[in-house]
């Protein structure tokens, strides 16, 4: 890798992390700001149809209060249909706290989780990536995503698809104005840091909500793919992050 687009990703990656910190409370206030209706009108719009739905404004009814955003948040290691779980979680008791070192179920495709396989669909979630193309694209081009693909054939890759004819091209693509060439992983983590937050019933942007620190999330899931502990691993991740280019 060359000098240069060595520091381009470099300075992208640094410039992602930014948005969680203080200095950043403006961008990632309109990126949680468009997300908490987006992914309600998402949900709202899947079938089946969430039951009661889910208010686009009034974030106090998501979270574990909702089943539809429970089932996306909970994470893989516990079972949200069973009515222990469920209770365990609502009640905060000490088996089921849900910290930032649990992975979510929104990260897996379909939500399916392979116990004999863990990273099988892992970061392949259907709303991740339309997490990632609202917020580094542009709003249309997620409303536009299709379900989960395992194998989604030769496509414009994700950073690069652009907005609708419609839409005003005054405004850059974000990924444009960062620099990024190719979907970095720090775009993956902010995308799921903030789908997690627009999940969530939490109506203010706060790093640690109950148990769950939204940073060690995000540096979590960056740990996953920049420091894979074997050779194997690092194979799953440059075919994930390939996946992630396609």
């Amino acid at each position: 890798m060359s000098n240069s687009r060595g520091n381009t990703y470099v300075n992208a990656g640094r410039a992602i992390r930014r948005l969680l910190n203080k200095g950043a409370d403006s961008a990632r206030g309109d990126d949680a700001s468009s997300l908490k209706k987006a992914v309600a009108s998402w949900l709202n719009e899947s079938h089946p149809t969430p039951n009661p739905l889910i208010s686009l404004i009034d974030k106090s009814g998501r979270g574990f209060y909702h089943d539809s955003t429970a089932e996306l948040l909970c994470p893989v290691d516990f079972n949200w249909a069973n009515t222990r779980t469920r209770e365990g979680i609502r009640n905060y008791e000490p088996d089921f706290q849900i910290t930032a070192h649990l992975w979510p179920t929104f990260l897996y495709s379909n939500g399916k989780y392979d116990r004999e396989d863990p990273t099988k669909g892992l970061f392949k979630g259907a709303l991740l990536v339309r997490t990632f193309k609202h917020i580094f694209t542009s709003p249309s081009s997620a409303v536009k995503m299709q379900p989960d693909e395992e194998h989604p054939g030769h496509q414009e890759p994700l950073y690069k698809r652009s907005r609708t004819s419609g839409e005003r091209r005054t405004k850059s693509n974000i990924a444009a104005i960062l620099g990024m060439r190719s979907v970095q992983v720090r775009a993956i983590a902010y995308s799921a840091v903030q789908l997690q937050f627009a999940s969530s019933s939490c109506g203010a942007w706060r790093i640690v909500d109950d148990v769950f620190d939204h940073c060690q999330f995000y540096i979590y899931i960056v740990d996953y793919f920049e420091h894979p502990p074997t050779p194997a691993a690092k194979s799953s991740v440059d075919t994930l992050l390939v996946w992630w280019n396609r």
